[in-house]
């Protein structure tokens, strides 16, 4: 199955969690860049990435933010693989990655835990603070 497949799967009580990190770890997600950086939001004390499925599922974020239908968004294609394993443990504090966001129906959450994210910077293990690279506010790692 492809990810938007995975997530409507555990969505319905019939998903396997394994596969569907691993579907996202191979995907390439599209993330959109504000302000230099990667696009994030804050919940719960976790700061989350937002990335998309494809440009539709983009594009209904971007109108639901108040963007005019014509306005173009720059955004860059990230394998899931290289969202968990590089970017999140280079931000300051916890940090997932929410997945087509305003979708109610088929949003996902990859939360900082352990078996997603590194254990060095995970919030369920023995967190590392030396292991957060503090880049400030914005999500300034190279891709």
């Amino acid at each position: 199955m492809d990810l938007p497949e995975e997530i409507l799967a555990m969505r319905a009580g019939a998903g396997d969690p394994a596969a569907l990190v691993g579907e996202f770890r191979r995907t390439a997600v599209l993330v959109p860049v504000a302000d230099g950086g990667l696009m994030s939001g804050h919940f719960g004390g976790v700061r989350w990435l937002y990335a998309f499925t494809d440009e539709a599922a983009l594009a209904r974020f971007a109108l639901a933010r108040g963007a005019a239908a014509t306005e173009e968004w720059e955004y860059r294609a990230v394998l899931g693989a290289r969202l968990l394993d590089a970017v999140v443990p280079a931000l300051e504090g916890p940090a997932g990655v929410a997945v087509d966001v305003a979708d109610p129906e088929s949003s996902m959450l990859f939360p900082p835990v352990r078996g997603i994210v590194p254990d060095a910077v995970a919030v369920d293990g023995v967190v590392d603070a030396r292991a957060y690279a503090h880049t400030g506010a914005g999500a300034g790692v190279a891709l």
